[in-house]
Parts: structure tokens; sequence; C-alpha cells
């Protein structure tokens, strides 16, 4: 297969030219200008951006135990129309992915839908409690790529010490959901004036700034290597910028919806605003961008958190936290950051790209080059569309930005060579 005349953007090597890429059995052969026909396959892609495959670390996929709410399969096909070749499950479902016969299951589940890179992100105690670590080299000797406890936080700070230790030792990391659940405490919003306008209990912002204080001497303490999930508040992002001015070994990833919506989108008691971290304000939101600009957050990733549209449409003080996000995530960052001047587009392809590979240590993944998988994503830069969340190959056709006017969106999603049209 030859794939001719395309823009190929690779943030590893800051290569961003027009050339042909040749693939023989799911592998990048040839990368070149004016390559020679002598494949079964061309595929003319003027005028289209080739980039490496979009990696997402962080997603629910809700099996086992959910799957009203997405199975493994709806949840992969959700993703690859979304434009990625890897994803890292979270392990909060029921069972918890906190031991192998859970976690075999999954990677077998995913095995038979398709050839995506699926990384499992396990529990880093069992069930999600403060209690006792996981046998984290068990779980890494079969799949485990990282370790999470994310939908609760980890607050016995002893316990989070040595596990930071025992996990690291292991050359691999925590993903930490950083939430001070005292303060959270049956919160519906971010705590302002839109919650006060709609009489709704408030998060307040230090709920993770907080979290993320304690957080990061735990990590100076050890000297550990750690990562925070879905950074959503100004502070935090002032936090996270200093630890690594003082040499922590921290990274950071923010989620679409904390850089494309604020709590003043919550008009009324819609629950297809509510999330977890919860929308913030205009500030926060700029200070989220700010730290995407200058690597403070080093990457994007989706938080795809569905659940049923019966649930979703329940009062927002019942209704579940989450949203779907495989099918938006690159076209709002193409919207709100590409198209708005705020980042240029090979480091907003970074943040979906080379940077989550690099924090988890990724091999075939996030890099254009020559005897590697032929892993990539196919886009158009300048398409208009409106999202049609009806239309979602998630469980979850529900979203806040169902309706919406985005430019810019994946049109093909090649795994190992093969090919999965778009749209």
């Amino acid at each position: 297969m030859l794939l001719k005349n395309a823009r190929i953007i690779n943030p590893k090597t800051n290569f961003d030219k027009i050339s042909d890429i040749r693939i023989e059995n799911g592998i990048i052969k040839e990368i070149g200008v004016d390559l020679t026909v002598k494949d079964d396959e061309v595929i003319d892609l003027t005028g289209k951006i080739i980039t490496p495959g979009l990696i997402d670390m962080h997603c629910h996929l809700r099996e086992p135990g959910f799957t009203a709410k997405e199975t493994i399969k709806t949840g992969i096909l959700s993703a690859i129309e979304g434009g990625y070749t890897a994803i890292c499950p979270m392990a909060n479902t029921n069972p918890f992915v906190d031991n192998l016969t859970t976690l075999t299951y999954i990677i077998n589940r995913a095995k038979e839908v398709s050839d995506i890179g699926f990384y499992p992100i396990c529990a880093v105690t069992k069930g999600l409690t403060d209690e006792k670590i996981v046998n984290v080299s068990e779980l890494l000797d079969n799949g485990a790529i990282a370790f999470s406890n994310d939908g609760k936080p980890v607050e016995n700070m002893h316990l989070l010490k040595e596990a930071l230790k025992y996990i690291n030792s292991h050359n691999s990391i925590i993903s930490s959901h950083s939430e001070d659940s005292s303060l959270a405490n049956g919160g519906v919003i971010n705590e302002g004036k839109v919650s006060a306008r709609l009489g709704l209990k408030g998060i307040p912002s230090i709920t993770e700034s907080l979290a993320v204080a304690r957080e990061l001497e735990v990590v100076r303490a050890v000297n550990g290597r750690y990562h925070f999930a879905h950074i959503s508040t100004k502070r935090s992002v002032e936090l996270i910028r200093q630890a690594k001015k003082d040499g922590l070994k921290v990274t950071a990833e923010t989620a679409p919806h904390y850089f494309s919506l604020t709590e003043d989108d919550i008009i009324d008691y819609d629950a297809k605003y509510k999330v977890n971290p919860p929308l913030r304000t205009k500030e926060d939101l700029n200070a989220v961008i700010e730290g995407l600009k200058d690597g403070t957050i080093d990457c994007i990733a989706t938080d795809h958190a569905p659940h049923t549209v019966h649930e979703k449409l329940l009062p927002i003080q019942n209704a579940p936290m989450g949203i779907a996000g495989f099918e938006t995530a690159l076209a709002l960052a193409l919207t709100n950051l590409v198209h708005t001047e705020k980042l240029p587009l090979i480091e907003v392809i970074r943040k979906f790209t080379i940077a989550p590979s690099n924090i988890l240590n990724l091999k075939n993944q996030g890099n254009i080059q020559i005897d590697n998988e032929a892993n990539l994503t196919v886009i158009d830069l300048n398409e208009e569309w409106i999202v049609d969340a009806s239309k979602f190959k998630s469980k979850c056709r529900i979203s806040p930005f169902d309706g919406v006017k985005l430019k810019g969106r994946p049109k093909m999603t090649i795994i190992k060579g093969k090919i999965y049209n778009i749209g």
C-alpha cells in the first residue's frame, strides 16, 4: 500500500513535509517524495495530513460490569472512529482490574475486536481502597502499562508513598486522580456563581489543587515519577509548573472539555455537562491552555467516561459524572487550539502522540519511522462538520458537543496497516 502526497507531521523528529509512505505487511517500509508506484493499493491523500496514530492514555471502557454503558468492543470502535491507534483503559470496572484474571479477560476481549494498541492501567490498590497495593510485578508481566485508582483518589499518603516507590522500582508510573474527597463531598458542579444560581452543591477548585499539592510533596520525598490526570484548575497548573522547575519528574494531562467548556456553559440542569473534575471558570480554562502552550501539561487525554442516555437524562443531582470523549477529542483540539492560533498544529499533535508514548514507554506508538508498525492517523484539518451524537460508535450517544460545528477531524485510522475509514 502506498499513501501518496500527504503532509506528514511527526513531532518526535519535528518532521513536517509533503511525502509518501509505503506500507508492506503492516510495517512502514519507505518514506520519501514521489515514491515509485509498485503497490496493490495507492491512496492519494493530497490535502490531508498523516500523523502518528493518536494515543489516549486515559479512558473508561466499562467492561466488565457496566456493559449497558459501554463494552470493550464499542469502546474500541469509538476510539478508532476518533483516530486512535492506542488506548489505556482505567481499572474502575466491576470487578476492578486489580488482579490477573480480570486483566487477562479485558486483554483477550480487546484482541477479539482489533489490533488496536491496548494498554490497561491497573488499580494501584486492591478494590480501589486505601489498604493494600496490588501485585505490581505480576500485572506488569501480563500486559499492564501503569497504575491508577482513577475515579477515586488515593488519600492515604503513607500508602501512596510506598506504592510510588514500589511501582517506580518496576519502571512504571502512577496516574493520579487528584481529589480531596472531603471537599468534593457530594458536589455536582464547580463551586461558584453558576452553582449558586442553580442552587447546586459545588465542588471547590481546591478539591483538586490541594490534592495536587500534597501529592507533589510525596513525589518530592521519594524522587519518584508521577503523572497527574485530567488537570482542570489554574492553581493545579501553577503547582505542576513550579514542580517541573524544581526538577520533579512529574507529567500531566488535561481533557478537551477543560479547554473547550466552562461552568458558564451550564445554563440549566443538563447533566450532559456533568464531569469529574467539573467544568471550571474561564480563568481556569485559560490557565489550562497556557499550561498546554508552555509544556506544563504534557498531553491531551479523552477521559472517555460513557454512561447510558437514560442515566445522563436524570436530574443533574442524580446523574453520573462523565461524557463520551473519543469521537470529538481531536476535532475539539483542532478547533479550539489550532484554528484559534493558541497552539501550533505540530504541538497539538505532539500531545496526542509522542508525549503519551514517552510517558508510558510505549513501543510502536507515537512515531512514524521505517520498520515501525504502520499505526497512523489521517486528518483533514479544514473539514467543517457538525457533531451528531446519535451516530457515535460509542454506546454513549449523548454529548455536550452535540450539534456543535467543529473544524478538522480524523478521516482514516490505520492500525498495523489496516485501514479504518471515518465519517
